[in-house]
């Protein structure tokens, strides 16, 4: 994990988090399997310009999928839920 841009994939946007992020102030984000809390923490603080207070990071293990007679395993994923200083906010959809 060398480069910062690489430990976050896509951000997490769905009813949940928005609702978390309006009320707790926190962000969730897909990341790499192999990034730490230290390497989140950077790349958020450098690619939106905020400060971070906490990281939390949760393992979803794959899942089995059917695909016609096969069955097949999906990889797992890692998501990472940020919580920023008071009064910062990340903008994911910025002039919609």
């Amino acid at each position: 994990m060398a480069q910062l841009e690489n430990v976050l994939k896509k951000p997490l946007i769905t009813e949940k988090t928005s609702i978390i992020g309006e009320q707790t102030n926190r962000y969730g984000f897909v990341v790499d399997l192999k990034a730490n809390k230290n390497q989140i923490k950077q790349a958020v603080e450098s690619l939106y310009d905020v400060k971070v207070l906490n990281v939390k990071t949760s393992i979803l293990p794959g899942k089995l999928k059917r695909a016609g007679k096969a069955i097949k395993k999906t990889s797992k994923t890692k998501k990472a839920y940020v919580q920023l200083a008071e009064g910062q906010k990340i903008e994911f959809f910025k002039g919609v």
